[in-house]
């Protein structure tokens, strides 16, 4: 057989390297191909990565805990005899342990200036108090373990509603909702300290890279409507009382309403490729999701030919799987359109920022019941406003204001979402 090189993958577009989370298979084990040989952290998600050939795991180039360069040689797999020194001579050798560094003197302590005083203490609401656990080991699955590890959540203080009290996935999740996200302000300090230098997480530093890229490159204008989304969220109640069906909520409505949208406008569902404008005719919508570390964008595809509920139900799998950082290659790129969603966060109005190369991505704001004149009368109404940034060397205004008139109808007719 053939000797395989194992290589670490490029599984997005901002993707430039990989971490070595574990090996599944050990040097010396027999490996199928398709079969999980390890696991690699990329900016986005946790990925299984799979063997394209089979064979003996012969070496393990890069160890768990390292990273490697996108196409650069983590392992190799041949059978027994074959000779692969060559292919290794060529890889890059492991790190090298630091040598300690040379004894100096002691440089005398920085002049330290004193803050100002401290406003009058407030004495600290009370901690919660840790669930009292048999033997001291918390009930939980490994995914609610997982996202727990990730999110900083105590299990101790979360109440498990699976089969006898075992705390799953969505207990964490709530757990999330009702508490305030850990951020680097909350870590306590010692006296004195003025700032505290927190190192950038793969996300950040992904996101650090790839804006630069985004914003001053490509030319952005914006143009903003609001909906009347009275009708709307009448048939997504009643969709919502109906036994058996998947729930629904704003961001579904909004996601299947530009879907239709964008196959009457496909010129917004477009890309600059530097001496052309390619046009998709299948929308990959990509759902910007918030985590902890920073702003992923999965991608739902194919959603030209899905329904509102499977859009609820698969757009809702998808999210979850993002927070969990288990989210599959093929959903890690490949958007042709994106949706911001910040109204959960009571946020009225933004612009959100294009992800090339997709020529737009739809910012959305809060339903909000305001006062709204009608036939010359004062009532009240919801409204929702809706941002949509373009890529002036794709589009122009007009057909940015004419797809927006698309969204805004189907959205005040909601009906047709049901098709």
């Amino acid at each position: 057989m053939p000797i395989t090189k194992v290589v670490m993958p490029k599984l997005s577009e901002a993707m430039e390297s990989g971490k070595v989370i574990k090996w599944i298979k050990k040097e010396g084990d027999r490996v199928e191909g398709g079969e999980i040989i390890a696991e690699i952290e990329t900016d986005k998600a946790d990925i299984e990565l799979e063997a394209f050939g089979s064979g003996v795991l012969r070496k393990i180039v890069v160890p768990a805990g390292d990273r490697a360069p996108v196409g650069g040689l983590i392992a190799v797999i041949a059978d027994a005899a074959d000779d692969i020194a060559g292919l290794l001579a060529g890889a890059p050798a492991p790190p090298a342990a630091a040598a300690p560094p040379p004894p100096v003197s002691p440089a005398p302590p920085p002049r330290v200036v004193a803050p100002p005083p401290p406003p009058r203490p407030i004495a600290p609401a009370p901690a919660p108090v840790p669930v009292a656990v048999p033997g001291g080991r918390v009930k939980a699955s490994p995914l609610a373990k997982k996202v727990a590890a990730r999110s900083g959540v105590d299990l101790r203080l979360v109440q498990g509603s699976g089969p006898g009290g075992r705390i799953v996935r969505r207990d964490v999740e709530a757990a999330l909702t009702a508490a305030p996200s850990p951020t680097p302000q909350a870590v306590p300090l010692a006296p004195g300290v003025e700032y505290q230098d927190v190192p950038l997480s793969s996300i950040r530093a992904a996101i650090a890279r790839r804006m630069p890229l985004a914003k001053a490159p490509v030319p952005h204008f914006y143009v903003t409507v609001e909906i009347a989304m009275d009708r709307a969220w009448e048939l997504r109640e009643a969709l919502n009382a109906l036994e058996g069906q998947p729930k629904i909520s704003v961001t579904d409505m909004i996601v299947k309403a530009c879907v239709l949208a964008l196959t009457r406008h496909p010129e917004v569902n477009a890309s600059f490729q530097g001496e052309s404008i390619r046009v998709n005719y299948r929308v990959h919508m990509g759902l910007a999701v918030a985590l902890d570390e920073g702003l992923i964008t999965p991608v739902l595809r194919n959603c030209e030919a899905k329904s509102l509920a499977q859009i609820a139900v698969e757009g809702r799998d998808l999210v979850e799987r993002a927070r969990a950082r288990k989210l599959r290659a093929p959903e890690l790129s490949g958007a042709t359109f994106s949706v911001s969603n910040l109204g959960m966060f009571d946020v009225d109005e933004f612009s959100a920022i294009i992800n090339p190369p997709e020529g737009a991505i739809l910012a959305v704001g809060a339903v909000k019941v305001v006062p709204v004149v009608e036939e010359g009368r004062i009532g009240m109404g919801r409204r929702m406003k809706v941002t949509l940034s373009c890529d002036h060397r794709v589009m122009d205004g007009a057909m940015g204001a004419r797809f927006l008139q698309t969204l805004k109808q189907l959205l005040e007719e909601p009906l047709r979402l049901l098709v």
